[in-house]
């Protein structure tokens, strides 16, 4: 089974791309939601969350987000720190995971697929991608927070420019109709080499 890693950059669209394909019948990956669940429920993830950042990493048992957020987007070194921690847990969950599904091939999601040289492990890479101002919008509408903090985490992200040569495949999502031609037309060459089960609803 083929892995297809999707990225973008925060506010990119890359969820909205990624409900696309699930709507074609291609089983998704959400690695930032699957990360979450494991930050909360492995206790050996929690234990080395907490010897790094501290017990107010969490309050009543759940993960403290926005405490963490202000050290590791503030701290590069603990951010790298935290990644080295988390990435390794979700891997194996997404092996696990992958091996239980069916189809041609899977989307794994993944915010900093080319950072972490995730794209290594995939067999073609997609690159979500919207202008600077039109990110920050998204997210502001999306999220309770600033465009500081957005701009803090989008700095620690490579430019689309660092992307764009790493990655096989590139969607400009500005407009949903055009969005979903470019989900289209990648889904049909990703599966013309053995071609496809999936569900064209709206191919």
């Amino acid at each position: 089974m083929k892995i297809v890693g999707l990225t973008g950059g925060i506010g990119s669209g890359k969820s909205t791309v990624a409900k696309m394909f699930k709507e074609l019948g291609i089983s998704v990956y959400i690695a930032d939601n699957e990360a979450k669940k494991l930050m909360n429920e492995d206790e050996i993830v929690k234990q080395k969350i907490i010897a790094l950042l501290g017990t107010d990493s969490y309050v009543d048992n759940q993960l403290n987000r926005p405490y963490i957020a202000s050290i590791v987007f503030n701290d590069s070194s603990k951010l790298t720190q935290l990644n080295a921690i988390v990435h390794p847990a979700v891997a194996t969950h997404f092996d696990i995971w992958k091996n239980n599904q069916g189809g041609e091939y899977v989307i794994k999601e993944v915010a900093i697929l080319f950072e972490n040289e995730g794209h290594k492990q995939c067999d073609h890479t997609i690159l979500v991608m919207a202008p600077i101002d039109e990110r920050i919008k998204r997210v502001l509408k999306r999220d309770k927070t600033t465009k500081e903090e957005i701009l803090s985490r989008i700095n620690n992200q490579w430019d689309d420019t660092q992307k764009i040569p790493l990655a096989d495949f590139v969607i400009n999502n500005m407009d949903l109709e055009e969005t979903k031609k470019q989900v289209c037309e990648i889904h049909k060459k990703i599966s013309s080499q053995r071609g496809s089960n999936a569900n064209l609803s709206f191919c």
